[in-house]
């Protein structure tokens, strides 16, 4: 049975730790994540790919600092846009390619999205996302003056920027992606958690300057598509308890009700695996589907049910 699939790419299926982000590594880290990927792709199913783009609107705000006396800097909503659009390309041609090599045709898509944010969310009145370069102190103390920008010292490497990291509320683009995926496309869609923005009383979108999590904004356009599987690929094979620790254990099926008993003992790290179980918590409380949590390398096993962690209702 044709199944809906978002794939949401963990930011080591682009960048990976120790590179220096060039287009080179990128695209070939792509080509091995295509490759990983083939094999879905070419199911039959109905596939969404979302992916990060933390490490690249990192070097775009950096490029524009660096350029500010030539070229008026770029918010953060156009970083995100950009990256959106450029990721978006390197994923479509390389996975286009991928299938072609193996004799299939598929048109591969993507869609700029925007997501709208509730105005009111908490995280606005407490920043917690570092986004940019570095600055020294006395650069930090003038952009808080100027823009009023929320300044934290990262570990002794300098100051950076601090932006609120709002919950997705809406998905505008979500019934584009749906005819879409009616249509036989494939689509590369949220990129980076989208683009953030309140809706205004005149039904208007106002960009904010903040940045959604990728898995929650997954997540959210699983649930809005009524996908049937929400696949998250990470740099782990399967989720453990008490991971580093030796009573750490694999998980290989998770409750929806043991999953928020183990966010509430805090078993998952904070900016690691515990936005990713939320995710699939979220998913869960309004869709009766599943969420595996691999590898891209074990795509298939996993959704054999031979490996990864799966989370169900």
């Amino acid at each position: 049975m044709q199944r809906t699939i978002v794939v949401a790419l963990g930011g080591n299926s682009i960048t990976r730790a120790g590179q220096r982000g060039s287009i080179e590594e990128q695209y070939s880290n792509l080509q091995q994540t295509s490759d990983q990927l083939a094999e879905l792709l070419a199911s039959g199913n109905r596939i969404v790919i979302t992916h990060g783009n933390g490490p690249q609107v990192g070097n775009l705000l950096l490029a524009s600092e660096l350029a500010k006396d030539a070229v008026p800097p770029l918010p953060l909503d156009i970083c995100g846009a950009a990256t959106q659009g450029y990721m978006g390309y390197m994923l479509q041609k390389t996975l286009a390619n991928c299938l072609r090599r193996a004799g299939l045709k598929h048109n591969i898509t993507t869609v700029v999205t925007q997501v709208v944010v509730d105005g009111d969310d908490p995280a606005f009145k407490n920043p917690t996302k570092p986004i940019g370069p570095f600055y020294n102190s006395s650069e930090a103390e003038r952009l808080r003056g100027e823009k009023g920008w929320v300044m934290v010292e990262d570990s002794g490497r300098g100051y950076r920027r601090l932006v609120p990291s709002p919950k997705p509320v809406i998905i505008q683009q979500a019934r584009i992606i749906r005819s879409m995926l009616n249509a036989g496309e494939i689509v590369i869609a949220v990129g980076g958690g989208g683009i953030p923005g309140i809706r205004r009383k005149d039904q208007s979108l106002q960009s904010v300057e903040a940045v959604i999590d990728k898995d929650y904004a997954s997540s959210r356009l699983a649930i809005e598509i009524d996908a049937d599987v929400l696949l998250i690929l990470t740099a782990v094979e399967k989720v453990f308890r008490d991971f580093g620790l030796p009573s750490q254990k694999g998980l290989d099926h998770l409750k929806l009700a043991e999953a928020n008993e183990l966010l509430r003992e805090g078993q998952f790290g904070i900016g690691s695996m515990e936005p990713k179980i939320q995710a699939a918590v979220n998913f869960l409380q309004e869709r009766d589907g599943e969420v595996i949590i691999t590898l891209p390398e074990k795509v298939s096993k996993a959704l054999q049910g031979k490996t990864g962690t799966r989370i169900t209702r």
